[in-house]
């Protein structure tokens, strides 16, 4: 009897059959250190289980990372929880994870994330309650360990960015036993001197090293503090209650440093920048004013009795020089007519017209001779000439024969 040979697939499909009926395999919560975790472009994060030198490969998908309230880094000991099935490509199995919680720390997650849903739905972290950080302080409350980077950090860099702000720690225990209660003291002693704003925070770290900022007695001293609160707690990526519920967060302690101290230098680069736009302006404006006044010191020398005067009396002038010389055109144009007239008569007048060797004739009595029939021989005429009278007697008469 011959052996019956199986494809590799056939093989594959058989084992992932038998993965697949397996009621364990289907369910099962691993624990193991965190070993060559990569996040992929996909969103997918591939990474291995390993313990006492088995491994076990894994893989959470996108579409579950919904369900890891934390980012993954090696050496990190976590319990991953889905199923257990073969890659067929690669004809390996591998725990395709679908809830991942850090082990030994799960229940701090879980107490996390309960309290910072009920601070929530109590309106702590309401935007409407946070107060502006002041733009320029004279001093800065600090409360954190006295020890340690964080305030190191802030002490650097408040310095340098202000050396004329003051600077005031109240030395806080940031971890372990009794530290949440030496927090909200030091909120309260800060808020009671006076303080113009203030940093809460420390270094970064675990959440059990971070825990004490995770506390709801922390949270509310926050939440009822004056003072407006940064919260500076841990790095970047690491986030606990206070920052949700403080007026501002900082990803780091040397970041809340920069955020509430101003830059002295700049400030007064700026206040000499605004000194000269200041006098830029009110030059500006002066010579406005000193423009306007002039224009109105001019109204007002015209409407002077001594400036009305004297208008008034150039345009008098002007008005006289007008007139004398309306009526010199009016009486050189009305002598213009008179001798066209004149000239008009003097063609109608005897005595002009005698004057070319013409004579007139009046009877004795004056009277002027028109016809040769108004005369009779002997009859005495008077003949005026351009120059003189002569008498004379009619001797003959002969009249024109046209007539």
């Amino acid at each position: 009897m011959g052996r019956s040979i199986y494809s590799v697939k056939q093989v594959n499909d058989y084992i992932k059959n038998m993965f697949t009926q397996d009621y364990l395999l289907g369910s099962v919560s691993v624990r193991g250190e965190v070993s060559n975790c990569k996040y992929h472009s996909s969103g997918h994060i591939y990474f291995t289980l390993k313990e006492k030198g088995s491994l076990l490969q894994a893989v959470m998908f996108a579409g579950n990372r919904g369900g890891l309230p934390f980012r993954m880094r090696e050496g990190q000991q976590v319990v991953a929880k889905g199923r257990v099935n073969i890659y067929e490509r690669d004809g390996k199995y591998q725990l395709y994870a679908n809830e991942i919680t850090l082990d030994g720390v799960g229940s701090l997650y879980e107490q996390f994330e309960a309290l910072k849903q009920e601070l929530s739905d109590r309106g702590l972290f309401a935007e409407e309650y946070k107060q502006p950080i002041p733009r320029y302080i004279k001093s800065l409350g600090i409360v954190t360990a006295d020890t340690g980077a964080a305030v190191r950090d802030i002490i650097s860099i408040a310095g340098r960015r202000n050396p004329y702000v003051g600077l005031y720690l109240y030395p806080a225990k940031v971890q372990g036993e009794g530290a949440a209660d030496t927090i909200v003291a030091g909120i309260e002693a800060l808020e009671q001197f006076g303080v113009d704003c203030m940093i809460v925070g420390r270094g970064g770290g675990s959440i059990e090293d971070l825990w004490a900022f995770n506390e709801e007695k922390v949270a509310q001293a926050i939440f009822d503090c004056s003072v407006p609160v940064i919260s500076a707690v841990g790095h970047e990526t690491d986030f606990t209650i206070a920052d949700f519920v403080a007026d501002l967060r900082a990803p780091t302690p040397s970041a809340a440093a920069e955020l509430a101290v101003y830059e002295y230098d700049a400030f007064l680069a700026g206040l000499l920048e605004g000194k000269r736009r200041l006098q830029d302006g009110m030059e500006r404006r002066l010579d406005r004013y000193r423009q306007e006044l002039e224009k109105r010191l001019f109204r007002i020398q015209k409407f002077k009795p001594e400036q009305q005067t004297a208008e008034k009396r150039l345009l008098l002038d002007s008005m006289s020089d007008r007139l004398s010389a309306a009526m010199a055109k009016i009486l050189k144009d009305k002598n213009h007519q008179l001798e066209l007239v004149a000239e008009r008569l003097k063609g109608c007048s005897p005595l002009y017209k005698i004057t070319g060797g013409y004579a007139f004739v009046t009877k004795e009595d004056g009277s002027r001779l028109k016809s040769v029939a108004e005369v009779s021989e002997g009859d005495r005429l008077a003949l005026r000439l351009s120059d003189g009278r002569i008498g004379a007697r009619v001797t003959d008469i002969s009249a024109n024969e046209e007539g």
